[in-house]
């Protein structure tokens, strides 16, 4: 396995139901205000190697040592599924990735395309 050293920023992927869409919104845009990251698209289907709807908040390792605590504290049911991003995809997403609440398969086929 390869040494990595370097995280240049890290994903946190709020998954939710159709009928956790609001719900999901609202940690994300609570999230943005509270702590400057980016957020993505409320995505409202299953993509690439997530098995469900998803937002994707993008943050600075300084912004993510803040994010993943509040995350944990506020996803009020909600299953996050946050990684780094080194620029080894399937690494970041099998090997390093950190879950709140209860993990899901995710769809690493994805990477075998790359």
């Amino acid at each position: 396995m390869n040494q990595i050293d370097t995280i240049h920023s890290y994903h946190a992927h709020v998954y939710f139901r159709q009928d956790q869409f609001e719900q999901a919104e609202t940690l994300c845009r609570a999230a943005v205000d509270a702590f400057g990251v980016e957020m993505g698209r409320m995505i409202p289907r299953p993509i690439g190697p997530h098995p469900m709807p998803s937002c994707q908040l993008r943050a600075t390792p300084e912004q993510f040592s803040k994010l993943l605590p509040w995350l944990a504290l506020n996803r009020e049911g909600l299953v996050v599924f946050a990684h780094p991003e080194t620029g080894a995809e399937l690494e970041n997403h099998r090997d390093h990735g950190i879950w709140l609440g209860a993990g899901l398969p995710l769809d690493l086929t994805i990477f075998d395309r790359m």
